[in-house]
């Protein structure tokens, strides 16, 4: 395999910057389109699997769960053993956990399978932050953040349309066996473009790595139980049982220099207040989108076609705005641009709380597109004022927060909006929004509490291993 180059004060070297953010972004686009298509799917998977609706819902919490699970301590693994072979080593399991899941006979191994996809999808979501800081150099880190932003929506948004088109013409299988040319593909490309990074002389701390998974799994299947409508008394215990282990966590963590958990990070004011608005954002995010598919097909009468195509102006205005802002925080305050952009989500999330059944197409899309544009202008520079707060050598730490921010959200968000359906299934969605936009306001006041400073300044690049 050929050597990766090794970092200048500049990042890479400009032709392999671009390179590598293209690997980069083919193995995000893996992870986090696998897991949009995957919910597309489960009814076909079900009923060829002779498997019961709830046991199919296992193909995607397995994959979650996995993912939850590992974020964290392949994120402190990547600055022990390098952030390029733990992206590499992610992709090479989730490759060869595609080719298992597209192979699987039953329920039963194909949720096996998606645990262990999970575990390859973890690998390259932990250390993608962290690689992209490397990557570019300090001064256009927020463009870095915004690219990234863009390939990240775009592939949360070509999920379903590519699982449709997929199941259309052939069978469910062909959803992961596309992963494998693709994976494959990555692989190859990550081998000679990521950057490396100055290696941390300790070992990887096997009992708080064990502690996170008992705290994040517990706690993120406890709440995925309560979103589908399972037994209360198992939904609430699972998760109570994880914010025990969670306490364990923090207090075993505590005294460490660099804790798994990354405490000493969460001790500086921006850092912490941008993983909090982070999580706010993504808990607002995902209530809307569990939201949405109820309220335009059952309270507007919309066919899942017109869903579908009514969603598409959210993800490609967030394409519009991630870079523009993902610019403008290299220049301005991550916390005054995050407020105005979640400001703006805000407004959004209003706007479709007061649609009814006589709104037009474009009554649809143009507050879709204003949601999706406040989303975008926010995400960009709270990632970046994340990655950048964090010394180089917690870049890994700083990007598995990241990565937790948002699956603790996006798990809180669907578990608000289950508990709505099940109080008020008449108007329970129209509720969500506006819960949602109440949310995002709270998060603009967090997001401009922030202290207000200028971008740091490149530091001195320390020679990689």
């Amino acid at each position: 395999m050929i050597s990766s180059p090794a970092l200048t004060e500049d990042g890479l070297p400009a032709p392999r910057r671009y390179w590598a953010i293209v690997s980069i972004g083919l193995g995000i686009t893996l992870s986090v389109l696998d897991g949009a298509i995957a919910n597309v799917a489960l009814p076909s998977i079900a009923k060829d699997l002779q498997a019961s609706s709830a046991a199919s819902i296992w193909v995607v919490n397995a994959y979650q769960i996995a993912i939850a699970v590992a974020l964290l301590p392949l994120a402190s693994l990547g600055e022990i053993v390098g952030y390029r072979r733990v992206s590499q080593a992610g992709l090479v399991v989730f490759t060869l956990a595609s080719l298992a899941c597209a192979s699987a006979d039953s329920i039963q191994t194909l949720s096996l399978a998606r645990v262990l996809q999970g575990f390859g999808a973890a690998g390259i979501m932990s250390v993608n932050g962290a690689l992209v800081r490397f990557t570019y150099p300090q001064r256009l880190l927020g463009r870095a953040v915004g690219i990234n932003a863009v390939i990240v929506s775009l592939a949360a948004a070509a999920g379903p349309t590519i699982a449709s088109a997929i199941l259309a013409v052939g069978h469910w299988r062909w959803l992961f066996a596309l992963n494998v040319p693709l994976g494959l593909s990555a692989v190859a490309l990550a081998g000679f473009t990521l950057p490396r990074n100055p290696l941390q002389g300790r070992k990887l701390n096997w009992s708080g790595a064990a502690l996170n998974a008992a705290a994040f799994g517990l706690v993120i299947t406890g709440l995925q139980s309560l979103a589908h409508g399972e037994a209360a008394v198992l939904g609430f215990g699972l998760t109570g049982a994880g914010l025990v282990a969670g306490v364990l966590m923090v207090r075993h963590e505590r005294a460490r220099v660099a804790p798994l958990f990354p405490l000493d990070l969460m001790q500086r004011p921006m850092f912490s207040l941008s993983v909090a608005t982070s999580v706010i954002s993504f808990t607002a995010q995902m209530m809307a989108f569990v939201s949405l598919p109820f309220f335009l097909q059952n309270s507007l009468g919309l066919t899942a076609v017109e869903t579908g195509l009514l969603m598409t102006p959210w993800p490609l205005a967030t394409m519009i705005a991630a870079p523009l802002a993902g610019y403008l925080s290299d220049r301005y305050s991550a916390g005054v641009l995050g407020a105005m952009g979640l400001t703006v989500f805000a407004c959004g999330l209003m706007a479709l709380s007061f649609l009814d059944v006589g709104a037009s197409q474009f009554d649809i899309a143009w507050r879709m597109a204003v949601c999706g544009a406040g989303f975008g202008f926010f995400q960009s520079p709270n990632n970046r004022a994340m990655l950048s707060e964090a010394p180089r050598e917690r870049a890994g730490a700083a990007g598995g927060a990241l990565g937790m921010a948002r699956v603790v959200g996006q798990a809180l968000g669907a578990v608000v909006v289950a508990f709505l359906l099940s109080a008020a299934p008449a108007n329970g969605v129209g509720h969500g929004f506006q819960i949602a936009a109440v949310i995002a306001l709270f998060g603009a006041v967090m997001s401009g509490a922030r202290v207000r400073r200028p971008p740091a300044e490149p530091e001195k690049q320390v020679e990689a291993v």
